[in-house]
């Protein structure tokens, strides 16, 4: 039969091999973040960079000497990082959920995410100065080097000694959370702490531990994974997103889902790069996307009540800093000067991000839906226009509208896919979609690769209006944002904006009120990718390019932290965050990968201190001086009046 399709069994069986190696570190992976998942309810998307920081720690280990030359410090090899690094990475986690997670477990699970994605560019960042994106070797272990020949293939000893080492862990971890009575204390703990505290149980310190042990496998995977691969500060966030497709594909929190989906997705994902190699990174999210059509919860997850949107909007409504009708002349006013400020093209920037922030401010503020996908729409947006202007000749307004026409049925389809599932369930699943875009632009012939659509020509808008020059240029990004706002302002302001925010604050209220509320949400979210399109296509023509940058899961990042820096629902939050973080990426371009630790440090102080954000804690602090005047003018009126008597 393969010798039929042309296929020898040593590429069959090394490809099965290597499908079931991966398949190891995806379960060990995608393990560690069920039980932080199941038990903490947490989105650890940190799991990634805790796995890097194991595959660091074996290397450490085994250059002591060079690294503290004076100390006369012994190599430690692969045995012992095996014991020690899955320790030390367990405490650099307990550490962690101390002095950052455990702040959000009592708040909306979307800043569990938020606040994870920001300690991951932190930890990335720093490695990524210190390393840069070179990788560094570890050596197999001499006791594991070489293998056995099986006729059919060669089996080297150390993948075979990963394959049962990896089970037998997995094994062990699902023993000891199902079957013994730490397993049950643990699972109570998540469902009625008080009861479990009324046995004399110290619930923070198990939570501690539970985070640190699932960290800890993090840890213990990227000790093994670092012989076979190279040890990288890139290594994490090149799994993570696959381990979440995964995650969903099992269900969210369940352990032998995680384990058993794994194992198998890897097989399936080797298999693929024998018969179609070009698929081989994408069939995962295609099969996620089958799974969440036949079975929402996943493959072993439970059909749960649903999870509401979360409540986290900042806005107040009566507040002047709320009125579009106001703002929209005065943002006018402004744009019509900033170029005689700013340099244009610096102008044009946070214009279209600004756009992009505020389409994502529609899903995220006004629904309180956490999507980590928008980067599909603004990328995608870009590709079509760049690619309608530069290889069918459009007139640039015709290349931003086909843009946001393909942003806007993207949007639609994705939304069918991810609106049954609210919450982390929401955000993973956007992520894993979006992730699905970027591969096929990764590969497409008409995207080329990672050099991206050049040298897009700005042509003429109308016909006669020469958008080669700057200032036309700006001028026509400006009329675009203006539109956008006054857009969302008008959505926010109508009856169907009004219905979205008691989605938000109350689903359940509003259901009985005969709305359906899945239709509501997914038109916002369609409505919130055709805003996001608009913002990518328009960057496209202004910088003349389409690049994989459009579409990398950063780019999400990016709108996720305007919205969080200016304030979450508010109507200026999403330009006060734009201006701050395109101005934050220009001030510190010359400092290179610093860039992503200040913008992970941004997101972590965001969500630990500044959870309102600029324009929201503006607005409370207005409210609070009103209030103040109002008492004062009470006490005195009272004061008055008992004088008068």
């Amino acid at each position: 039969m393969m010798a039929f399709l042309g296929i020898s069994p040593q590429l069959l069986f090394g490809q099965l091999l290597i499908g079931l190696i991966n398949g190891v570190f995806y379960a060990m992976m995608s393990l560690g973040v069920a039980i932080i998942f199941g038990m903490l309810r947490i989105g650890n998307f940190v799991h990634g960079a805790q796995y890097m920081l194991g595959a660091f720690g074996a290397w450490y280990l085994l250059h002591l000497p060079d690294l503290f030359p004076g100390l006369g410090l012994p190599s430690l090899g692969y045995w012992w990082a095996l014991a020690l690094v899955p320790v030390a990475v367990g405490l650099i986690g307990a550490f962690m959920e101390r002095v950052f997670i455990r702040r959000v477990y009592e708040l909306e699970h979307a800043y569990g995410l938020l606040l994870t994605v920001g300690l991951t560019m932190v930890i990335e960042g720093l490695f990524n100065v210190g390393y840069g994106a070179a990788g560094q070797r570890y050596d197999i272990p001499a006791t594991l080097k070489g293998g056995v020949n099986l006729g059919f293939m060669f089996l080297p000893y150390y993948r075979l000694w990963v394959i049962a080492a990896g089970l037998f862990v997995c094994a062990l971890t699902w023993y000891i959370v199902e079957r013994t009575k730490l397993g049950a204390y643990l699972r109570a703990a998540t469902e009625n702490p008080n009861l479990v505290r009324a046995f004399g149980i110290n619930v923070p310190r198990m939570l501690m531990l539970t985070y640190a042990f699932g960290v800890g496998l993090a840890g213990l995977a990227g000790v093994m994974a670092a012989p076979i691969y190279q040890v990288s500060p890139q290594m994490g966030q090149s799994i993570i997103i696959t381990i979440f497709a995964v995650v969903v594909i099992g269900g969210m929190g369940s352990i032998s889902g995680a384990i058993f989906t794994g194992l198998m997705l890897g097989m399936i994902e080797g298999l693929t790069k024998v018969f179609w190699p070009q698929a081989s990174t994408t069939v995962i999210f295609v099969i996620m996307v089958l799974v969440l059509i036949l079975r929402p919860a996943g493959l072993f997850g439970k059909e749960t009540a649903s999870v509401h949107a979360a409540n986290i909007s900042m806005a107040r409504p009566n507040s002047f800093l709320e009125n579009g009708r106001l703002w929209l002349p005065i943002l006018s006013g402004v744009g019509v000067v900033l170029p005689f400020l700013v340099y244009p093209v610096f102008g044009m920037k946070i214009m279209c991000f600004a756009l992009f922030a505020c389409a994502y401010n529609l899903i995220f503020g006004y629904v309180g839906l956490l999507a980590f996908g928008h980067a599909a729409f603004f990328g995608s947006s870009a590709y079509i226009a760049a690619f309608t202007a530069a290889s069918w000749g459009f007139p640039p307004e015709f290349a931003v509208l086909s843009g946001m026409t393909v942003a806007t049925v993207m949007g639609a389809v994705f939304g069918w896919l991810a609106i049954r599932r609210q919450g982390l369930y929401f955000a993973m699943i956007t992520l894993a979609l979006a992730q699905l875009v970027y591969f096929y632009a990764l590969q497409a012939p008409w995207t080329h690769g990672e050099d991206g659509i050049q040298s897009v020509p700005r042509g003429y808008l109308f016909g006669f209006i020469d958008l080669e020059d700057t200032m036309n240029m700006y001028y026509f990004v400006l009329a675009v944002f203006l539109i956008g706002f006054a857009a969302i302002y008008r959505i926010g302001r109508s009856p169907f904006g009004q219905i979205l925010k008691s989605i938000r604050e109350n689903e359940l209220r509003a259901i009985s009120l005969g709305y359906s509320t899945d239709r509501f949400k997914l038109l916002a979210f369609t409505l919130s990718a055709m805003f996001a399109g608009l913002a990518g296509a328009t960057k496209a023509i202004v910088f003349q390019i389409a690049s994989l940058a459009d579409l990398y899961f950063t780019t999400s990042a990016d709108a996720l932290l305007m919205t969080l820096i200016g304030g979450v629902g508010t109507l200026l939050g999403p330009i006060v965050g734009a201006i701050v973080v395109v101005a934050m990426q220009k001030e510190f371009a010359t400092l290179g990968a610093w860039v992503v630790v200040v913008q992970g440090a941004a997101f972590v102080l965001c969500v630990l201190f500044l959870r309102k954000g600029v324009v929201g804690t503006f607005e409370d602090w207005l409210a609070t001086r009103s209030e103040s005047k109002r008492n004062a003018a009470g006490y005195t009126a009272d004061l008055a009046a008992k004088g008068a008597e």
